[in-house]
């Protein structure tokens, strides 16, 4: 039995499964999966990489292992990252021997780290919600439904909540938001993509990266995805034009006709700030991203 407890996490192995239990104070992204039982055969390696202040253990899954992972696409944060833990500068030696411990395994075991061709964990726990931005999404196993709250566009407020059937969908895509350019959940039904922006997509939040709590959305992605049929496909069709540009390029002046929207952000940002979601470092960054913007 090999096992760390930090306050980040507890790591524990017993030879056939990583248990993996978040700290009170972990990313939502973490709280929210709650006790994840990782099995031997969906690990791909292990490694523990220091720092000054102590270092991180990662523990690397195989491909198609885990529908959050899929769902993410590499996009996860090292703090909503579950597979990772910060290890303080005197548990170094124990991250080490968990390390050795289950790569041991591994060995024995003779376990490939290649790709699956199904999924080896089970997802999110049902029923689950997550997102921010426009609306909130939840899935029951059955039903896709999206909500919104005030921040919407009228056209959204105006159709009520959207109900979308797990038999409907087609593919999910997650992104999130990356410098000014929003991000967004998207549900794409099987009569095809909708060409709208995110923020007019009755299937869709736009996610504006102003919370933790946005990131919650790629667990709605990954129940869904868990539960999709033909799962791959749906991850790996082709993407949707209107995907943000990537993080290095700059981002594209807005049209004059979307100053109205520039403004109603500064207003929302005030809003926020009085409320406490921003500290007063977030609130003026960004505001003169806005600013610059416009």
């Amino acid at each position: 039995m090999a096992e760390i407890i930090q306050r980040d996490g507890t790591w524990t192995f017993d030879g056939d499964t990583v248990r993996i239990v978040p700290g009170g104070k972990a990313h939502p992204v973490r709280l929210a999966l709650g006790e994840i039982a990782v099995p031997v055969r969906a690990v791909a390696g292990i490694s523990f990489e220091p720092d000054r202040k102590g270092g991180r253990l990662r523990l690397r899954l195989r491909a198609g292992a885990c529908p959050v992972l899929r769902a993410a696409d590499g996009r996860l944060k090292d703090g909503a990252d579950p597979y990772a833990l910060t290890v303080e500068k005197d548990r170094t030696g124990v991250a080490e021997y968990v390390v050795d411990e289950v790569r041991n395994a591994l060995l024995i075991e003779q376990v490939p780290d290649g790709p699956v061709d199904r999924f080896l964990l089970p997802g999110p726990s049902l029923p689950v919600s997550g997102g921010g931005g426009d609306g909130t999404a939840s899935f029951d196993g059955e039903n896709v439904r999206l909500t919104w709250n005030w921040k919407a566009e009228e056209s959204k407020i105006a159709g009520g909540p959207a109900t979308l059937p797990l038999s409907r969908i087609a593919a999910v895509r997650w992104l999130p938001s990356i410098g000014l350019e929003n991000g967004y959940l998207r549900f794409e039904p099987v009569e095809g993509p909708v060409s709208a922006p995110p923020k007019y997509d009755m299937y869709a939040l736009d996610l504006w990266g102003m919370s933790k709590k946005e990131y919650t959305a790629v667990l709605v992605a990954a129940a869904v995805l868990a539960r999709l049929p033909r799962a791959g496909a749906a991850l790996d069709a082709p993407a949707p034009a209107l995907a943000p540009a990537k993080a290095a390029e700059p981002a594209a002046a807005p049209p004059a006709g979307d100053h109205d929207v520039l403004l109603r952000r500064l207003r929302e940002l005030g809003e926020l700030h009085r409320a406490g979601v921003l500290t007063d470092d977030e609130f003026s960054t960004a505001k003169q991203a806005v600013l610059r913007s416009m």
